[in-house]
């Protein structure tokens, strides 16, 4: 008997998809252009400081990439067999639950596992140049592949313990939030009163950027066994998840009667989440009335509460360090690293509401169902927009509050020539968070519609609305300075000039992709919803279609059917 037989059967599977050599020539040329772009930018510095800027840079965007790519590509892949039905059937065969779990981390993990792989040899350019070592270089991508094995795992174990896809994406992203961001910014502020001990480090140790700080040879040579502890601590954990998932995966496949203590708090949860019965039928009353689909996306009221929570969260945060630091606090890097973390948390988030109703409705087909009924395509776009717009309208407007509230308390700081950079550079922020979110409604609806599963309908919308404008506008600004360049003469462009050049880049894709996802859902909505996944057609080919396809009209056909002799 093979040993590991699905994960053998997996990586066969994956060795023959286009899109496993596609994914890893992607990412090295993403990787290529980020790292020729920012050569290009500090050139005129001195080489330390380049090889130095740039391999911080590639290195912690590879980190980034692993933590969250790892955790989409897997928090789907056992939640959708329990809704299917088809998870038990595995467990009908001689397969155990690591076999199940192994063999979906194969199949889940082969794109990922070669994007990462390819950024590394693109990691070692800044090597070339001095002032790095090769232990630093090991190390990094030593944190690098930890690093998605520790996403991937997290997500394994989220999808085995939920059903619902909405549900496991949710508990692992929450989870790599807490676990990278929340404990060690814990850490950091008690760290800044003075209190460094053994709860301080354990707290940080969990963390990859922890683990990338310790890499840099100045703070492993005295500090080089946390570095060890870091990496180790991660690898114990996705292990342990993967053991959990594998425990979790032969037990939660099938529904059995709750305990009573579990049912006790399961009605408990509900009675938080949905309200009393006279709350229930009182705002049953309220919304039916305005919109059946948007009843359907607020019943849970619990939604609004968790963003003002978080919000929350940040805000006693924010308000102890500047307590603690009065004056040290306020200064531009925290207002700028508050401002940047507001908004991808809200993107993200927004990205996985918009796409999460439609892509769970859809795979358990009561879309189909809900077409039956009296409601128009519209109605339920119109009825998405009202439950996203109950989530998220109010916070919204509190973090462009904020957003502005930094604004101004930064334009007064610098220089008067540098006032307008600033003002330009926080308007052109808040106007595109919100043009974002607007381009993320109309495309995570429609990629939840057409997607295979929930992660991969959440990573094309932030592609489309969030990486491309970034790519685009890095690709423009390498043409013009290899223009310069091929002139002779020194790149030096305004810093507003920046600013505008991504405001704009970011404006088109929006526009472009908005557009477009609209169009598809205002004419295709219904096919879309009835027809099962099948894989997208290649990219050429379908611009092939749209070059040389040529309709020729009825007459035109009968015309030319007539020249043709026909035996009688």
């Amino acid at each position: 008997m093979t040993f590991l037989p699905i994960v053998a059967r997996e990586l066969r599977v994956a060795s023959r998809r286009r899109s496993t050599y596609w994914v890893r020539t992607g990412a090295t040329l993403v990787v290529i252009l980020l790292g020729t772009w920012l050569f290009l930018v500090v050139q005129n510095d001195r080489p330390r400081q380049v090889s130095i800027y740039l391999f911080g840079t590639l290195t912690g965007s590879a980190i980034f990439y692993s933590l969250l790519t790892g955790v989409l590509a897997t928090t789907d892949c056992l939640s959708e067999e329990k809704r299917e039905g088809t998870l038990g059937l595995l467990f009908l065969t001689r397969l155990t639950g690591y076999d199940v779990v192994l063999g979906k981390l194969a199949a889940n993990s082969v794109k990922a596992f070669y994007s990462v792989v390819a950024m590394i040899p693109v990691m070692g350019v800044p090597l070339l140049m001095g002032s790095l070592t090769a232990g630093e270089f090991g190390r990094m991508a030593l944190v690098a592949v930890n690093s998605l094995f520790f996403s991937l795992s997290l997500g394994l174990c989220a999808s085995a313990a939920n059903r619902s896809a909405y549900k496991a994406v949710l508990t692992a992203l929450v989870l790599v939030v807490v676990v990278n961001i929340l404990l060690p910014g814990c850490a950091a502020w008690s760290g800044m009163l003075g209190n460094i001990g053994p709860l301080e480090t354990a707290l940080l140790l969990p963390a990859a950027g922890f683990s990338h700080y310790l890499a840099w040879d100045k703070q492993y040579c005295t500090q080089g066994h946390l570095f060890w502890c870091s990496l180790g601590l991660q690898h114990g954990i996705a292990w342990s998840c993967l053991v959990l998932a594998s425990t979790l995966a032969p037990l939660t496949w099938q529904n059995k009667p709750m305990a009573d203590w579990a049912q006790h708090w399961r009605e408990q949860w509900q009675l938080w989440a949905f309200g009393g019965l006279r709350e229930r039928n009182a705002f049953r009353g309220r919304v039916l009335s305005r919109n059946a689909f948007f009843w359907l996306g607020a019943r849970r009221r619990l939604k609004p509460v968790m963003v003002w929570t978080f919000l929350g969260l940040v805000a006693f945060l924010w308000a102890w360090g500047s307590a603690r630091q009065r004056r040290d606090w306020l200064n531009d890097a925290v207002y700028i690293i508050t401002a940047l973390t507001l908004n991808l948390v809200f993107k993200v988030w927004f990205a996985v509401e918009a796409t999460g109703r439609l892509a769970e409705e859809r795979k358990a087909g009561a879309l189909e169902l809900l077409l039956t009924t009296p409601l128009s395509v519209r109605e339920i776009l119109y009825g998405q927009r009202l439950s996203l717009m109950r989530q998220f309208l109010g916070p919204l407007l509190f973090v462009l509050a904020i957003e502005a509230f930094f604004m101004f308390a930064m334009v007064p700081e610098p220089p008067a020539p540098d006032r307008g950079f600033w003002v330009l550079l926080w308007s052109a922020s808040m106007v595109m968070l919100t043009a974002d979110l607007i381009a993320i409604y109309w495309v995570g609806m429609w990629q939840g519609l057409t997607a295979k599963n929930l992660g991969r309908a959440i990573i094309s919308s932030l592609a489309r609305i969030v990486v491309f404008p970034w790519i685009t506008c890095a690709l423009g600004m390498l043409v013009l300075i290899l223009a310069y360049l091929w002139q002779s003469s020194e790149f030096e462009m305004a810093p507003a000039f920046y600013v505008v050049f991504w405001f704009i880049s970011g404006l088109l894709a929006d526009l472009w992709f908005a557009c477009f996802a609209r169009h598809k859902l205002l004419t295709e909505f219904r096919a879309a919803a009835q027809q099962k996944y099948a894989p997208p057609e290649p990219i050429w080919a379908r611009w092939r279609e749209r070059v040389f396809a040529f309709q020729i009209a009825p007459e035109a056909a009968d015309s030319a059917v007539a020249h043709f002799p026909t035996k009688d």
